[in-house]
């Protein structure tokens, strides 16, 4: 099968290629077209997942649909956007039909969780790997960004942390993962939903926002450098799913949830008036800690005393200690 074969047969007859609104042009030409609604801006993110590194060798294919634009989707619900379409660029090693078909059904399962169009993308012969662009619109001006946390500020959690990093060792076939808690954590790992309502609901109300993929705390590090504010975690607010303590315990579970990554919930700043009404609206809001002058990030156990964690978070290139 040819790759304009391929693509025609696994992709663009799949329910999330087809027409919808803000995409004018979809699959099947040199370039997509969107139209944006008036005062709008567009959103854009990039995200490569690479075996073996993103996710293990041999991936249950549906489940990879899943998880790669699960992630991806996240960099807009970090940004309040609304999603609009996206493309994929897949480098298989070999086109195995039942791969291409799971995959596209996983893919397609997300993409309808998430109201996003496919749109475009690419395909090759090389080692498994996927990259994903998204794009979103949001009003003008109302994109959140890392930037503008204020000293005052509360800072949020969009719900538990954690259990994707304590899914790891049960993806790997370290643990066995038969159990109702291992079936939560792996949900988590390969189908993280994006948090598109809460990020839409920030707008006009969040300071500073991002999603936490790298570790709570290598995450928060990021919005402290870019608002120049210093950001303080209370250990004891840090929320965890029963699955993860339940699976790893307590102390291994706050290291999970503060420095395991790939949590794909939202981290914020907001200003304490608009709290009350976010959790009213029945909304994922947690607060853990608070912006305070100075710079970087600080965690305090349950007494209150600043602790020195382990590592910080992941990074690919070098150490993952600060």
């Amino acid at each position: 099968m040819g790759e304009f074969e391929l693509i025609s047969h696994y992709f663009a007859a799949a329910s999330c290629a087809q027409a919808g609104e803000g995409v004018a042009l979809g699959i099947g030409d040199d370039c997509a077209l969107l139209e944006l609604p008036v005062a709008e801006q567009l959103a854009i993110s990039t995200d490569t997942l690479v075996a073996g590194v993103h996710f293990p060798h041999s991936p249950d294919p549906f489940l990879l649909g899943q998880r790669a634009l699960g992630v991806s989707v996240s960099d807009l619900a970090a940004m309040g956007a609304t999603p609009v379409g996206f493309t994929l660029a897949l480098t298989l090693p070999s086109a195995e039909p039942d791969w291409l078909q799971a995959f596209a059904r996983g893919l397609d399962d997300m993409a309808q969780r998430c109201a996003i169009r496919l749109i475009g993308g690419d395909t090759t012969r090389g080692p498994l790997s996927l990259t994903l662009t998204v794009f979103g619109r949001v009003p003008a001006g109302m994109a959140l960004t890392r930037k503008g946390a204020q000293v005052g500020d509360l800072l949020c959690v969009g719900g538990e942390l954690g259990d994707a990093a304590g899914a790891l060792p049960l993806v790997l076939g370290q643990q066995p993962a038969e159990s109702a808690a291992a079936e939560v954590l792996l949900a988590r790992y390969w189908s993280p939903v994006p948090q598109l309502e809460l990020g839409q609901a920030l707008r006009g109300k969040a300071t500073a926002a991002l999603d936490i993929s790298d570790g709570l705390l290598a995450d928060c590090g990021h919005i402290a450098a870019a608002s120049g504010v210093g950001l303080v975690i209370e250990q004891a607010q840090v929320p965890l799913s029963a699955a993860l303590l339940a699976i790893a315990g307590e102390p291994l579970a706050l290291q999970c949830a503060l420095s395991g990554g790939d949590d794909y919930r939202l981290a914020f700043t907001l200003p304490a008036q608009y709290l009350a009404e976010l959790q009213q609206a029945s909304l994922p809001v947690r607060v853990i800690g608070r912006v305070v002058a100075g710079q970087g990030v600080s965690l305090l156990d349950v007494q209150g005393r600043p602790v020195q964690p382990p590592c910080s978070g992941y990074q690919h290139f070098g150490s993952a200690r600060d």
